[in-house]
This record gives C-alpha cells, structure tokens and sequence, in this order.
C-alpha cells in the first residue's frame, strides 16, 4: 500500500488499515556524531543513523501511536546486534534518527562516518 494513501486511511479511520506493512524495513546509511551549539561533539554526545525517503514515510504511515517528542518504538538489528529503541522524528534531516548506543557500536565496531546497514521493525 502507498504510505501516503496508508497515512491519510490512519488518520480517516482512527487506526493502520490492515495490510499497511510495520516492517522490516532495511537501511543504510553513514553514522554521523551529534555537533552541540557551537559546533564541537560534547562529551557523551550520541550517534545516529538517518533514516529518509520512502522508508521514513512507511514508517510515518505504518506508526500506530506516537511516544514523547513524536518517538516510534522500533526493534533494530545492525550485524548480530538486535535491540529495542525508538526513532525520533527530525525536520531538519527530513525523516527520522535512529540512536546508536554505545554498547552496539562495540559490538559491529561501528565508527562516525562508517556505513551501516540495519533492519527495523515497528514494536
């Protein structure tokens, strides 16, 4: 179903109409390290993964309820690494931002700039 059409059936009935896909959806995609204000990494600033285009609208279309600030709870899977998050929405990268904790990031040896691949399910 188109996530245009799946989101403007959410909103008229109340709820996803059956057949709106939650997932998998597959991603990839650099790591980028959050910048404060003035432009440097603060220390324990967090990483992230964009996620855009169609897939940032299916998951717009196929999300049920929304927690604080807009998030959507996912299951994410990078490598041999799965583990339950939320996506947060984001204007300013046109989708949403998967977190990338540090515990993942030691376990797939994932670095700013590198490129990952991950699996997200609605939860």
């Amino acid at each position: 179903m188109d996530a245009e059409l799946a989101r403007f059936l959410r909103d008229e009935l109340g709820h996803a109409p059956e057949g709106t896909a939650a997932g998998p959806w597959m991603v990839r995609g650099p790591v980028w390290l959050w910048q404060g204000a003035d432009g440097a990494p603060a220390k324990g600033s967090w990483y992230f993964l964009t996620i855009d285009g169609e897939t940032a609208g299916a998951i717009r279309a196929a999300a049920t309820k929304a927690d604080a600030w807009g998030s959507v709870r996912i299951e994410a899977t990078i490598g041999g690494t799965t583990w339950r998050t939320s996506l947060f929405p984001s204007k300013a990268h046109g989708g949403w931002l998967l977190p990338l904790k540090a515990a993942v990031r030691k376990a797939e040896k994932i670095a700013e700039g590198g490129e990952v691949e991950v699996v997200l399910s609605l939860t």
